[in-house]
Parts: structure tokens; sequence; C-alpha cells
């Protein structure tokens, strides 16, 4: 970060865009090196796919989008997805009684690959969509898929944000950097304060969700309601925060989902870059609303299906994603805000318990282990009190979780309107960092998708 403000000493965008592309390799081959050849071939394909797409007439330009994407999607789905196929299929082949196994490949998943596939995907499909212009400048396209802030857990940017900007040459600008610092201050602080925190009693429910009394279980899964939500927007904030300081705007990927009166409203704030794709590139696609309200339904639940394959490949995501979706298509409609505040706060809290019970499919092992969880939840039965964590520091947690939780409800915007508390928030934000920080070398939940 700290290397890369070396760019407004520069006297030009393109020199500029060099340096941050550098330094977005370099981030990304901190990871694992070679994986970098990886996103340097889909880059290559998407690049010369989208000049082609641009310059052909008629149904050629149809077919350079579809080799584009089934180059996209192929490589996404040899990587995340091809042991899960082929032990699906293995166990299916076994029930047949049929002597055939298919052998299963060592594959480690590159970091952030299903965020710059989509991203990537986006650019191709708006060019051919007449929607953005075909990038000529080879750095400048592998730039938008590369830029290191939101490389690896978004938001998912479209082109018709992040091109322009990085064709305009901006200068040094004090009030953006001041703003993009506080931000990732607080991006860090709900990620290793409150969210690391959190998760030493969400692992210790997990993993002992047999022998746990039933409370434990419940506060665990409340519990990872918040940590993946501080980890996960903590992120965000620390990569839109970056990303000012560059004098680059991202677009924001929650909205006080926790406060949502019904499940669609949920939907509408929580990462609303990966719903506005999904949207636009495939609800819309398949009909969308103009096909009567069974079609609707449908396609809104084949969106969810593929939005829970998308985040990994296990069944618990599809679970998780389908069951969404079956909420979103029963209740659609039915629960929207009224002028009672009690009546919103009951709406409120009504789904911010369902969102927490789909919580427990997508942070579980399998979809028994889940059911397990959720079992000895109802049973109300008691078990090993133990939570790891104290009472003292439970109650704190608990602190942590309500100051954050009004700290973005009320507070709008990071701009410090004096240097005077701008320091001083920094060294107040750094402290509280460094005495209540829980560093423990937690990876983000979401570099894993």
């Amino acid at each position: 970060m700290v290397v890369t403000l070396w760019f407004y000493t520069l006297k030009t965008q393109k020199s500029r865009n060099l340096l941050l592309l550098i330094a977005s390799c370099y981030f990304y081959m901190s990871f694992v090196p070679k994986y970098i050849l990886i996103l340097g071939a889909t880059i290559i394909i998407d690049y010369i796919a989208g000049i082609l797409i641009e310059r052909t007439q008629g149904k050629g330009r149809r077919l350079w989008l579809i080799m584009s994407l089934i180059a996209n999607i192929g490589i996404l789905a040899y990587y995340k997805y091809f042991n899960f196929l082929a032990e699906n299929l293995n166990g299916l082949l076994h029930m047949a009684s049929i002597d055939k196994q298919y052998s299963l490949m060592d594959i480690v998943l590159p970091v952030g690959l299903s965020f710059h596939t989509f991203q990537a995907m986006s650019y191709t499909i708006e060019v051919y969509r007449g929607k953005q212009s075909a990038e000529r400048n080879f750095a400048t396209y592998a730039l938008y898929v590369m830029f290191y802030p939101q490389l690896v857990a978004g938001p998912i940017e479209r082109p018709q944000n992040i091109l322009p900007q990085l064709h305009e040459y901006r200068p040094y600008n004090w009030e953006n950097i001041k703003e993009g610092l506080v931000r990732m201050l607080w991006g860090f602080f709900k990620k290793v304060v409150i969210a690391d925190r959190l998760a030493m009693v969400v692992d210790y429910a997990f993993d002992n969700h047999a022998s746990a009394a039933w409370y434990v279980l419940a506060i665990g899964a409340v519990f990872y309601s918040f940590q993946i939500y501080c980890d996960f927007s903590g992120y965000c904030d620390i990569g839109i925060g970056a990303a000012r300081v560059m004098n680059i705007k991202l677009m924001e990927n929650f909205s006080q989902p926790y406060t949502s009166s019904n499940i669609t409203t949920f939907w509408q704030r929580w990462h609303m870059s990966l719903s506005g794709w999904f949207r636009d590139y495939v609800y819309i696609p398949l009909g969308g609303n103009r096909k009567g309200e069974l079609r609707r339904r449908i396609n809104v639940f084949i969106v969810f299906l593929l939005s829970g394959l998308w985040h990994g490949a296990n069944w618990t995501f599809v679970m998780w994603g389908g069951l969404h979706g079956l909420l979103v298509t029963i209740f659609a409609g039915s629960s929207e805000k009224t002028k009672s505040l009690a009546a919103n706060t009951l709406k409120a809290i009504i789904t911010f318990i369902a969102v927490t019970i789909l919580w427990i499919f997508f942070r579980a092992s399998n979809i028994s282990q889940a059911m397990m969880y959720i079992a000895n939840i109802l049973s109300l039965q008691g078990g090993d009190t133990a939570m790891g964590l104290n009472i003292a520091e439970l109650l704190f947690s608990v602190l942590l979780i309500v100051v954050m939780m009004v700290k973005e409800f009320r507070v709008q915007g990071y701009r410090m309107e004096s240097d005077k508390k701008f320091y001083t928030y920094t060294v107040a934000m750094l402290a509280l960092c460094y005495v209540f920080g829980v560093f423990s070398e937690n990876q983000f939940i979401y570099f894993q998708f």
C-alpha cells in the first residue's frame, strides 16, 4: 500500500496504471505464485474477445462472447468443481453397483477465483451488449481484472465504473487519502477485534456441536452471523478504503443488511455486487418477471441455487442458496415495512433469525452436521457449557457487536472534517486494534471463494 502511493508522483496515468498492475501481480503472487498464469490466461482471452466482439457484426459477436464465457467458466469449473463432481459421480456409480470410479485431482483452488472470473465475464458481456467499449490498452484491462484492493474478495466491479477511472489522471487529494485510511482502519477493527474474537466461540460451537449445550450452539450461530459480516464487510472496507487512497472509487457491497425487515431486502443489502451480477446476467436473461409469476419464482430460485454453488463446491452451499431462494420466492412482497417501529423491529428480528439459521448450513462441514447443529439447539438440552471465551470476554464481544451496529447505522461516511480529528481517530483505532485485536492469522472467510 505504501509503495503504490508513489503513483502520486508519476506524471501520466499510464505509468500509474503500470505501477498498480505490478503491485497487483505481486499481491496475487504472494499467495500461490504459479496461479498468476491462470489469471493471465483469462485476461489475454477476454482482452482479445472484447476487441473481436466489438469489431464483429452479426452472429459472430455472439460466438466470440460464448467462447470467452466457456473459457472463464471452464477454468472456474475445473479448479473449483472438478473434485466435487467426481466425488458425487463416484457415489452414484457405487449406488448403482457399477465398478467404475473417477480419480480425484490434487487441485488447490486459486484464491479469489470466483471473484475475478465474474468480474472478467461482466466485461465481455457489457461489450457484447454495447454498454462498454472494448479496452485497447492491455495493461489497463489487466488492471481492471487484477486491481489488488478488491481482487480476491470483491466487490465485483463493472467495467463502466472502473475503466473510466483508470483512464482519468487525477492529482493528489489529501481528503481522499484521509477518507480511505479511516475506512481501512474501520475494516481492520471489524476483522481483528470483532470477527476474529467471535471466531473463537463459533469454532468451539461447531467443533463441539454434538456435545455442547443448546444455548452455546445458539450463541455460536448468532456470533457466526456477525463474524461473517464483520469479516467480509471488513475486507470490503479495507479494499474500498485502499482504492479511495489512490483516487479510485469502488462500489459499496453492504448496506446494513441485518436491519432488513424481510429476506428480499436482506439480499438487496448483502453482497450487493454479487446480487447485482446474478440479477443482470442470469435472472433477467432467464426472463426475469416478464413471463408470469410462476416463471419469476422459478427464475429467482435458480439464481439462488447458482449463488449457493458459486460460494463453494459443497452441498451445504447449495442447500444454503436453495433455502434462501425458497424463502424469497414464498415471502417476496409479503413483509414490507410499515409505519410501526415495533412491527418493523419484530420483522427485522424474525428475518435475522431466519438468516442466522441458514448461516449454519454455510458454516457447517456437511449437511448432516448442520442438521444436527439445528436439532440440538431446538432440543433445549443441556451439555457442555464451555464457550471458548469466559463470561467477561463474552459480554465484551456482545458490546463490540452493539457498538459496531450503532456506528454503521448512525454514522454515514468516513470523511474527517479536520486533520486533528483524523490523527486522533487514527491513533485511537490503531491502539484499539493493538490492545483488543485477536492476531491468530485467521484468513478472510471469502478468500476461499
